[in-house]
């Protein structure tokens, strides 16, 4: 068990690093395209069929680039494609999901005091949830508001919405925002490999074969590229939002991440009018302000207004083998002695107004809950407490390891 955690951790920081790198180089790309789409200019004497060009500099050197709307007269010998950024990114992101929050569901994905699931429920409507949205917001692409662009992405925003409001319901807040990203993200990856890919294939094969691509494939792959450019930066405040409990441990965090997309959106309209060189929105700017200044006041004046600490906590009945184990009366001292000054309700620590990470660590249920992380935190490594500012000695940092350990063997013992 306690390999097995150690494991478990390291291979989550590895596909986390994973994720990160691709990310970067999907959303590099991503807003390198859309800024040089909207900075073509045309000039005279462009070849046949080209939409227009641009000239950069960057390393010494000078770039001519043009782009052919359709396609240009003759297949290029060398054809780069841009897509294992985008499929990397979600294939990393899926596999972190299931590494945290599908084999940690007990404690990062199932908020018993919202609704009681089983793991396989927890995961089915995780999973589940994920591919009914792609398939909602291709029909609607598909639909007739595909052709009216503003409409859709108004309709797009109302679903975003229903499902920040339905994942709450169900999820811990963490999961709740980590979720509405993942459901946002799998709908980019799947325009990608879905819509534009083929698309572009369709006209890469047109050329090949001598026939005259039809310029509609084009167009349907641009709609989907400049949704997914205003989702990004929404996706990626959603994806960091894991760590900080201002924005996933509050009464109104569903508002939260909705406010968000409109940030986003307002951000990127920024960027692409300058790029577009159309001058730079201000107002874009003040706007982004005002709902940056609202998301704060969400997140601290009803701040756990609607729970209640003071309702009695009970060790799940799956969890129960983890406070009989041989040692916990001594951890539970030391968590107590050395931890829970901060990861309670009411944090006595000076300048804190809520437990770090929205983890509590008062009573015998939140040190079940959390018993890996104290494990690796404070007993493998000294994370935990911060700075050592409680001064937690070695013999007790040993005492939380042969615990957790020794916790391991009764389980297998006991054939759980």
């Amino acid at each position: 068990m306690y390999d097995l955690a150690v494991m478990t951790d390291w291979l989550g920081f590895a596909v986390r690093w994973l994720h990160v790198i691709t990310a970067m180089a999907w959303i590099g790309s991503s807003f390198y395209f859309i800024a040089l789409d909207l900075g073509l200019r045309k000039v005279p004497h462009l070849p046949v069929g080209a939409h227009g060009e641009e000239w950069q500099v960057h390393g010494g050197g000078f770039y001519h680039i043009q782009k052919y709307l359709v396609a240009p007269e003759n297949m290029p010998e060398h054809l780069t494609w841009f897509k294992w950024e985008s499929y990397s990114t979600w294939l990393s992101g899926a596999a972190l999901l299931v590494l945290v929050y599908w084999a940690g569901a007990e404690m990062y994905l199932i908020d018993y005091d919202k609704i009681e699931l089983s793991t396989f429920q927890a995961i089915a409507i995780s999973g589940g949830s994920l591919a009914i949205g792609w398939i909602l917001y291709d029909m609607v692409c598909k639909s007739r508001l595909g052709e009216h662009p503003t409409a859709l992405m108004l309709l797009l925003f109302v679903i975003l919405v229903t499902m920040a409001w339905g994942y709450n319901q169900v999820f811990t807040g963490r999961a709740a925002l980590l979720h509405l990203g993942a459901f946002t993200a799998t709908i980019m990856t799947a325009n990608v490999f879905l819509i534009i890919m083929p698309n572009q294939r369709i006209v890469v094969k047109d050329l090949q074969e001598g026939r005259a691509p039809d310029a509609k494939y084009g167009k349907i792959a641009k709609l989907r590229s400049t949704h997914n450019n205003y989702l990004t930066l929404p996706v990626i405040f959603l994806m960091l939002s894991n760590h900080y409990p201002l924005a996933f441990a509050t009464e109104h965090n569903w508002i939260i991440a909705s406010l968000v997309f409109l940030l986003g959106v307002l951000i990127r309209h920024y960027f692409n009018s300058m790029h577009a060189r159309k001058g730079k929105p201000v107002w874009t700017l003040g706007a982004s302000a005002v709902i940056f200044v609202l998301i704060m006041w969400l997140s601290s004046a009803p701040m756990f207004r609607d729970y209640d600490w003071q309702a009695e906590v009970i060790v799940p009945e799956q969890m129960q083998y983890i406070v009989e184990a041989e040692g916990y009366g001594e951890v539970h001292d030391i968590v107590m002695g050395r931890c829970s000054m901060c990861h309670n309700p009411e944090p006595t620590w000076s300048g804190m107004m809520w437990p770090p990470k929205a983890v509590r660590l008062d009573n015998d249920a939140q040190i079940a809950l959390n018993a890996r992380a104290i494990y690796l935190h404070a007993g493998l490594s000294n994370a935990m407490p911060p700075g050592n500012v409680t001064g937690m000695t070695d013999d007790e940092r040993t005492q939380i390891v042969r615990w957790y350990r020794g916790m391991g063997v009764e389980r297998a013992v006991l054939g759980n």
